[in-house]
């Protein structure tokens, strides 16, 4: 393909889909090791395509088309894993007590929003948020046990709690 500027629109994507799926495809399956999702990543990247609304330049299309599939592969593995944490949480529970296959699939969504909002934040931070938040503990005692200062901790949750209020209500 010619190093010149495009739209995203159908035309591009089709062109781009019909000229690189079966590589893009390929790429992800050696990543994955998985047909079936190397597959949905392979789609998803040109939804993603046809979402765009700015135009851009391809001067390489399949180092471009890697970029946003390996973007991709990231929150798949980033999903599987909160997933996995998740159900490893709850296999304890007697059956009664175990949330149905529509409250699993809510809380996994919710599970996977949280992770996104957090993965802006420092380490540090998001440590100290998620003590304070999930754990209960006071700021004393993620202080102690973070080995930082009282006045560290009250700058990394503030921190944390202005970088959700960011995300929340940006427009």
């Amino acid at each position: 393909m010619r190093s010149s500027e495009y739209s995203p629109c159908e035309s591009v994507v089709q062109t781009l889909y019909s000229t690189h799926h079966n590589w893009l495809n390929a790429w992800l399956r050696s990543r994955l090791g998985n047909a079936a999702d190397a597959a949905d990543l392979a789609q998803d990247t040109f939804v993603r395509l046809l979402q765009k609304t700015e135009r851009f330049e391809l001067k390489a299309p399949r180092a471009f088309l890697r970029t946003i599939a390996r973007g991709l592969v990231i929150d798949h593995w980033r999903r599987e894993e909160i997933e996995r944490a998740y159900l490893e949480s709850i296999a304890h529970l007697p059956e009664a007590l175990a949330p149905s296959a529509e409250a699993r699939a809510l809380v996994l969504e919710l599970l996977e929003d949280i992770s996104r909002l957090l993965d802006g934040l420092k380490p540090k931070v998001r440590r100290a948020f998620l003590l304070a938040q999930c754990d209960g503990l006071a700021y004393k005692q993620i202080a102690q046990q973070m080995g930082v200062s009282l006045r560290s901790v009250e700058r990394y949750i503030c921190e944390a709690l202005y970088h959700c209020y960011v995300l929340r209500y940006q427009t």
